[in-house]
């Protein structure tokens, strides 16, 4: 990715997109053989510079120098990856070398130098080293190696003159590429721009990621994320579930695992990266409706509330596992990186007590326990959420100008995040719930035909009711199964 750009182009925001791969299993053997060596360029770094420190030198931290060392290894050190692949894996240390550095000089005495090893590193290639015809990437290889072509399992988003770099990588147990493309930020028609004065407080929340409100308290957006909670809680009974049943058969402390134990972790591994990017797409899906609307109420500044400070607070066992779950830094990078792409500034204050304030005559209240706030010093009634969204667009660092919201509080959009979770349309997730969602008890609690079949199996079930011939029977002389399920099961 170039780190300079030419004078007369206007800003750009870079955005990048993860994809997976289609490949053939030698190709899958040699892409982790690019991240099995991309590891060891990194052990190489680790050891020289554990040389040094034993020596009392001066650590090899420097990209350049760094570079000079990788040269000094000669070609063929590191199997098939090539110079520009080992280079971004040094570019990595350096940075966390120096990021390091910088933090322990600003007193944060934990921080640590990086000095762990890893087996698979992610490589990186810059724009003219490699490829993309369609939905084939060309990867490339050390001299004298066959080139790699492998094949995305999606086209990419961008338009290919704004690609600049593709990463490979091993995440939530598959291989992938990682796309990152420069882009422009949106031209808007005359008239049609966000307005920077124009000001929207922004609340951050679980049950609602986020709660909108213009400065002049006119309109309102309200996104509910009742399925990405319900997603969390479904995941953890899953994760619970499948430990029970598979500790059993799990190798004791100490001993090597066999393959179907393998097979077990790998199969753990991929339901946790498929929840990860479930969750990671709902709060994509969010923060898009959130600027969208923001477009269209021509808003250019949000102010959000920052509630980082809450995550050092010991809150209970309940509510600690709910703060771990909320990913509010991924909240705000998604809202940030949507809205610079959108034209739109963003501010981060203290939200310190904006669900207790009453955002008419701005007198402290008891905070609420359900959804609706009321002032017992004035009139005003109205959602909490929006409340501190409307005192949180007051502490804008340019002074925006707010006008006290009316009761119940202008136009309010509701809207919901997670429409392609499991569970929020009609095919449940649950196998133990009724088409109304309800949980079954008792022997019957089990999978049960889809909701469009239950018709014609409440018909069956009575003409099988109605029937009094002899029982079916199976070969070793017993009653089958579904005759007795059925016959305990309440007709319709």
């Amino acid at each position: 990715m170039p780190r300079h750009r030419d004078a007369g182009t206007g800003p750009v925001v870079h955005r990048t997109a993860r994809i997976g791969l289609r490949i053939t299993r030698a190709q899958r053997q040699r892409c982790f053989g690019l991240l099995r060596s991309a590891g060891d360029v990194w052990a190489c770094v680790l050891e020289v510079n554990a040389w040094r420190r034993r020596r009392r030198d001066k650590p090899a931290a420097g990209f350049q120098e760094l570079c000079r060392l990788l040269a000094q290894s000669g070609p063929g050190t590191f199997g098939e990856l090539d110079s520009v692949g080992a280079r971004s894996v040094l570019r990595n240390y350096s940075d966390a070398w120096f990021s390091a550095a910088a933090r322990r000089k600003a007193g944060h005495s934990q921080v640590r130098f990086p000095r762990r090893r890893r087996g698979l590193m992610p490589v990186r290639w810059y724009h003219g080293t490699f490829t993309v015809t369609g939905q084939v990437m060309r990867i490339p290889t050390a001299r004298g190696c066959p080139p790699l072509a492998v094949r995305l399992d999606r086209p990419i988003p961008y338009p290919a003159d704004t690609v600049r770099s593709v990463t490979l990588l091993f995440a939530d147990g598959r291989l992938c590429v990682d796309v990152t493309a420069e882009l422009p930020v949106t031209v808007y028609p005359a008239g049609q721009e966000p307005d920077p004065r124009r000001v929207a407080g922004v609340d951050l929340g679980i049950i609602h990621p986020f709660a909108v409100a213009t400065a002049d308290g006119e309109h309102s957006l309200l996104v509910s994320g009742r399925a990405i909670r319900a997603e969390h809680r479904m995941h953890l009974a899953d994760t619970k579930t499948r430990r029970r049943a598979t500790a059993a058969r799990a190798p004791s402390k100490g001993e090597r695992g066999s393959r179907r134990w393998r097979k077990t972790r790998r199969r753990a591994r991929l339901i946790e990266g498929r929840h990860r990017r479930r969750v990671r797409q709902a709060l994509h899906e969010a923060a898009k409706t959130v600027v969208g609307w923001a477009v269209h109420q021509r808003v250019g500044t949000f102010t959000v509330g920052d509630p980082r400070g809450v995550l050092d607070l010991p809150a209970g066992r309940r509510h600690n596992l709910r703060l771990r779950q909320w990913q509010i830094g991924r909240t705000l990078q998604i809202l940030q990186d949507k809205a610079a792409l959108a034209g739109i500034r963003v501010h981060l204050v203290d939200e310190r007590g904006t669900s207790s304030t009453c955002p008419a005559c701005h007198r402290r209240i008891s905070k609420p326990r359900g959804r609706n706030m009321t002032c017992p010093h004035c009139a005003f009634a109205g959602h909490r959420d929006l409340a501190a969204a409307y005192t949180i667009a007051g502490r804008t660092p340019d002074g925006a100008t707010t006008t006290p919201p009316a009761t119940p509080g202008g136009m309010v959009t509701h809207r919901r995040a997670g429409r392609h979770l499991p569970g929020v349309a009609r095919a449940r997730r649950d196998p133990a719930a009724d088409h109304q969602g309800r949980r079954r008890k008792g022997p019957l609690a089990g999978g049960g035909p889809p909701h469009h079949l239950r018709w014609g199996v409440a018909r069956l079930t009575a003409r099988i009711h109605s029937y009094t011939g002899p029982h079916p029977v199976n070969v070793r002389g017993h009653r089958t199964r579904w005759t007795r399920v059925v016959r305990r099961r309440p007709i319709g």
